[in-house]
């Protein structure tokens, strides 16, 4: 009976060297991809992620962007304001908006409290700029983040092909049930 005895693959020395050496050359003789960022403004995609921009008016207080929020980077105090109705019973409340801050070095820019609020306050801008010299100065109030808002790019236009939004149809359809009543 005959016992085959099986070594490891025997390599010449210096193989890895010549490989790494191989992969340099091929890489040298292709032309860069570097872009002199500060005398040259970068070509960004256009729905690139930024820094989180508020638009204060659309803001209800309803916290879902901070309970959401991962890293509890987002900061927001309101107070109640008591608004009166012609006609109504009695006086109504309403949240008002005090302080609204973003903790940008804690914030892992995720893009949920983006996603979850449901009265488009916050969104995605292209801003990237926005470097300070002491980690404390990353703490951006709301005035600093609506200064944001000029710079967020307009949704994507609706694909004329697809099907209308929700509210297109409902808008529809409670038109033509107003014009067939009438």
């Amino acid at each position: 009976m005959r016992v085959r005895c099986y070594l490891p693959n025997v390599e010449f020395p210096g193989k890895g060297l010549a490989k790494g050496l191989a992969v340099t050359l091929g890489t040298m003789t292709k032309r860069s991809h570097t872009q002199q960022y500060p005398d040259v403004e970068p070509d960004l995609p256009p729905r690139s992620r930024g820094v989180i921009a508020l638009q204060e008016e659309n803001c209800t207080v309803c916290m879902l962007c901070a309970r959401e929020c991962p890293d509890w980077c987002i900061y927001i105090d309101s107070h109640k304001e008591e608004v009166l109705v012609p006609g109504a019973a009695r006086a109504r409340q309403r949240n008002v908006l005090d302080r609204f801050a973003i903790d940008f070095s804690l914030c892992m820019y995720c893009g949920i409290c983006v996603e979850v609020c449901p009265f488009d306050a916050l969104h995605w801008s292209p801003e990237f700029e926005y470097a300070e010299h002491d980690i404390r100065d990353l703490l951006h109030e709301k005035e600093r983040l609506e200064e944001w808002v000029p710079t967020v790019p307009a949704p994507p236009a609706h694909d004329p092909r697809g099907e209308p939004a929700k509210e297109q149809t409902a808008a529809a359809k409670r038109a033509a049930r107003d014009s067939n009543a009438s």
